[in-house]
């Protein structure tokens, strides 16, 4: 018998194995000892939001077909515009690793779904089917696999109690109760995730902190906001990116039962901590991470990893910050990157290369001298992070992207030159300099959607990104009408500009 946790998959605890290792037989097992009542099926739409279909159980031959086929779906609802109502059907069909007790339906089991044509094949223009197609073209071209992990911050937002022990503003890193009054909260968001995705890594309080939320928006007009964070393992990247889109779902029905407001919008006030998403990827071979060399500094695979990335960055935008208020967060001194390049450690970059533990181990032992015996196996863990990402994110579709510049640069001649030639030290925003070498960000969605077009046989390449979702992202990025929207706002009288800034940030509340 397996050894099991308190937050180990309740599933896996019951049925004694791994979810990659779940056949249909286990879960209609499941459902007769656990007295099921319906299945639940999740996919995720054009929109980034997991959709869902309920299914009722009322014996075991039902349970066995809905297990097997999945079940219809109209795509030109779920995916408008781009799939035709005329040839509108799709099925869902479960991922049996996916399965997980439903923490807000006791008598529900719950699956991710992926999207099948009439043909039987995976559908081109699903955002998790283009994920998976770039990780598997990746994995084939490469010879390596990508795995990734996401930093989903996002706000809590409720009705101010009494004001004691009040957050200061800015100061909320990794605050601790009484001052973080949304801890319990948190503690069961992260209770949840694990037990479902056995893939985070901690939670915390996070930077921002507002005492009262100026708004136009009712829902949260005068409401008091916690930032919090919540960071994820590295998986496989098409894992991962499941992860953070049914982590979204679930911080968003943990704060509803507690009469709460999530909201991962990438700004909720002018001098606040924005929500961003940073995603980081190391690269995997037969199991190990080769990010670093035997001297414990980054590869030559690593180096490329990052020419990649700093090749397809600004592009990238088009998927990973798709509203106006993210550009409202990519600006100086904010702990937001505004230009291409990379450096160790430092947060002004756009890329870093955080702390890792190849060369050290069992720090512990430093501290606690008694602790005798071997140390504990441990492979490398180091990643590389790409900071421009925010809550306004197409998940898969950026993890997609990230993979495919992933796959460029471990293919092309070109990017270790460009690796060389992006790296930075020190804080960029006080070398005037050197700022003005480096290439920005776009900053606005009009701006990302042009160099999308412009970039776009970056994605389209291999056939991985089909024409009609590039479409789709510049015409949703274009729609925003933002050309030139920060010089707008700073052209006009203060009161004027907050109250232009605040109506721009806040109606993306729920936008994915």
């Amino acid at each position: 018998m397996a050894s099991h946790y308190a937050l180990t998959n309740p599933i896996t605890r019951f049925l004694d194995k791994p979810c990659q290792d779940f056949t249909r037989g286990d879960l209609i097992r499941i459902i007769s000892e656990k007295q099921i009542e319906r299945i639940t099926f999740h996919y995720t739409a054009l929109d980034g939001k997991l959709k869902e279909l309920k299914l009722p159980i009322a014996n075991q031959v039902q349970a066995e077909r809905i297990l097997a086929d999945g079940e219809r779906v109209d795509g030109s609802s779920l995916f408008k515009n781009m799939v035709d109502s005329s040839l509108s059907d799709l099925y869902v069909v479960p991922v049996y690793r996916t399965a997980f007790l439903n923490p807000f339906d006791s008598g529900s089991l719950d699956f991710i779904c992926r999207y099948i044509t009439e043909k039987g094949e995976m559908a081109s223009f699903a955002s998790d089917t283009i994920l998976y197609n770039a990780a598997e073209y990746f994995r084939k071209t490469s010879k390596n696999e990508l795995y990734a992990m996401g930093e989903l911050e996002f706000f809590i937002l409720s009705t101010p109690g009494e004001c004691l022990y009040p957050s200061p503003k800015q100061r909320g890193y990794h605050a601790s109760s009484p001052f973080m009054k949304s801890g319990p909260v948190l503690n069961e968001m992260i209770k949840h995730i694990t037990q479902i995705t056995g893939a985070v890594k901690y939670g915390h309080s996070e930077v921002g902190y507002i005492a009262r939320v100026r708004s136009n928006f009712e829902e949260i007009k005068e409401k008091e906001a916690e930032q919090l964070e919540i960071e994820f393992l590295p998986t496989p990247i098409v894992e991962a990116g499941d992860n953070l889109v049914l982590a979204r779902w679930l911080i968003r029905n943990i704060a509803y039962k507690y009469g709460l407001i999530a909201t991962f919008a990438p700004k909720l006030e002018e001098g606040v901590a924005g929500n961003g998403m940073h995603v980081h990827v190391q690269l995997m071979k037969q199991g190990h991470n080769i990010m670093t060399d035997t001297n414990g500094q980054l590869s030559q695979e690593a180096k490329k990893l990052i020419g990649g990335l700093c090749t397809y960055a600004d592009s990238l935008t088009a998927f990973g910050n798709t509203v106006t208020s993210a550009y409202l967060r990519l600006v100086p001194n904010q702990e937001a990157p505004t230009r291409i390049c990379w450096s160790h450690l430092n947060r002004s970059a756009m890329v870093r290369v955080p702390l890792g533990w190849s060369a050290k181990r069992d720090l512990a032992k430093l501290l606690n001298p008694q602790q005798k015996g071997p140390s504990p196996e441990s492979d490398n863990r180091q990643t590389v992070e790409l900071r421009t990402p925010d809550g306004s994110a197409n998940i898969h579709l950026l993890l997609a992207g990230i993979a495919m510049a992933a796959q460029w640069g471990l293919s092309s001649k070109k990017a270790l030159e460009i690796c060389r030639d992006s790296y930075v030290e020190g804080n960029i925003f006080e070398n005037k300099k050197l700022l003005q070498k480096l290439p920005a960000l776009p900053t606005s969605c009009v701006a990302s959607a042009e160099l999308l077009n412009r970039k776009r046989d970056l994605y389209e390449r291999a056939h991985i990104f089909p024409t009609s979702v590039i479409d789709y992202m510049i015409q949703l990025l274009k729609s925003e009408n933002d050309e030139n929207i920060n010089q707008h706002l700073v052209d006009l009288p203060a009161d004027d500009r907050l109250f232009e800034t605040r109506k721009i940030m806040h109606r993306s509340l729920h936008r994915h």
